[in-house]
């Protein structure tokens, strides 16, 4: 390939297109000093030079210097990558390693060919279902009628799901004991409950919406208990993370449109999302629209009002009465709660508040695995880490795992289904659910 030569802030950078490349001052803040590489999951199963932060910074600062082309290698070590910023929270520097890895995604995505394959898959995955949320409901619905119907379990009463592949295999387990058969919906204002304290909007996401509606209507009812009514934006789509996640920019720049849209129609002191990923990715719409002359300003201002609920939540305090909930639960930090967003505590002193008592896991902020959909894409990684997090919850023997993020909670409860422990996994909206209900 030849070499492309751009400017990016008056340094000249040779090997990546001129369209958003990774940022070479950036790259050049790393001082490879290695603190990064025991936070690093991928390493850390791997131990390969190449897929540590260390390493692939290394890689994309060789691409910009024109000393490396963009091939199939320099891919794969940036695809191997969760992109679960463990790595930020290490590094002295503060690099912004998940937007230099998003970029270098975007970059393969526009130098490398894709297989015939991956671009029909990427086209009916990013490009149809998860960009229009009638298709998502739609596919939705055929999952409740294969688990209704007794297909699923006669599927896995004959041992018929142990000879899938294990990409597929992962998808099925990872699926919901009981799938929901109404959905979230949209266009919808509900009411505070008692002293209104405030007005918020609520992102009702992808799969939170279809697949975890449950937990979608105990946000709801938790919120409007506390004192806030609650609008759920019409004409709302998925908030773009994957999309960021696996290259797919410009994509992701058209949902943050539509939500920019949707969400601006309203006047509300907050936007609330209850998924660590989501929430990332709309905190972070001001950078992917600042180039955009008529959304850029927009979106700053949205990414401004975005809160993770348990951070919203911790900030405004929970109002009484609050029905005690005694026992003791093991609390995983989401990747992209812990070290997209830096909130840890707050959950943590919600659980607390209702009278749990928060066991703490050794490495409790090590990816799961599941990473949007990495334990999908790099099945073998994901139950290496699964496998490393389920041994630390059955040595502290909790009575419950919380989290507070979708892809963790479906993840964490395959992984101790399948080694026969019967711990709920519930999401944090869901303890103060219980918490505050009656």
């Amino acid at each position: 390939m030849a070499a492309q030569e751009t400017v990016r802030e008056g340094m000249e950078v040779r090997g990546f297109t001129a369209d958003h490349p990774p940022d070479y001052g950036e790259i050049l803040r790393c001082t490879h000093c290695g603190l990064c590489l025991n936070q690093c999951p991928t390493f850390r199963v791997l131990g390969w030079e190449p897929d540590s932060p260390r390493g692939r910074i290394y890689l994309m600062r060789a691409v910009a210097e024109g000393r490396l082309e963009i091939n199939p290698d320099f891919r794969e070590h940036m695809e191997v990558c969760l992109a679960c910023r463990a790595c930020q929270t290490a590094c002295p520097a503060t690099l912004s390693f998940g937007r230099l890895v998003e970029a270098a995604r975007w970059q393969v995505l526009q130098t490398l060919p894709l297989s015939p394959p991956e671009r029909l898959i990427r086209a009916v995955v990013f490009g149809g279902i998860l960009a229009h949320p009638s298709l998502l409901a739609l596919l939705s619905r055929g999952l409740w009628l294969y688990q209704a119907s007794g297909v699923r379990a006669l599927i896995r009463r004959n041992g018929l799901i142990t000879r899938l592949p294990a990409a597929l295999r992962n998808m099925e387990e990872m699926l919901p004991d009981r799938l929901p058969s109404r959905f979230l919906p949209t266009g919808r204002l509900y009411p505070a409950a008692g002293e209104r304290r405030g007005r918020v909007a609520l992102l009702a996401g992808c799969v939170m919406r279809t697949l975890l509606a449950p937990i979608q209507e105990a946000t709801v009812r938790v919120l409007t208990r506390q004192g806030f009514e609650v609008v759920i934006p019409r004409d709302q789509v998925c908030c773009g993370a994957l999309h960021v996640h696996a290259g797919e920019r410009r994509r992701a720049q058209m949902l943050a449109r539509r939500n920019l849209a949707a969400f601006t129609r309203e006047e509300v002191d907050a936007i609330l999302v209850n998924a660590a990923g989501c929430g990332v990715a709309m905190k972070e719409y001001g950078d992917l629209l600042k180039d955009d002359p008529h959304w850029a300003e927009a979106a700053r201002a949205f990414s401004a009002k975005v809160r993770d609920v348990t951070e919203f939540l911790d900030a405004v305090g929970l109002r009484p009465p609050l029905r005690r909930i005694a026992g003791r639960a093991v609390y995983q930090d989401p990747c992209h709660l812990a070290h997209g967003q830096g909130i840890r505590a707050q959950p943590r002193r919600l659980l607390r508040a209702v009278g749990l008592t928060v066991l703490e896991l050794p490495d409790g902020d090590l990816c799961c695995g599941s990473a949007g959909i990495y334990n999908i894409t790099h099945p073998e990684i994901a139950d290496a880490l699964l496998e490393e997090k389920v041994t630390q919850i059955r040595r502290l023997n909790p009575e419950r795992v919380v989290t507070a993020n979708a892809g963790c909670l479906l993840q964490l409860a395959m992984g101790l289904r399948r080694n026969g422990l019967s711990i709920p996994v519930q999401h944090v909206i869901e303890v103060l659910d219980e918490a505050t209900a009656g």
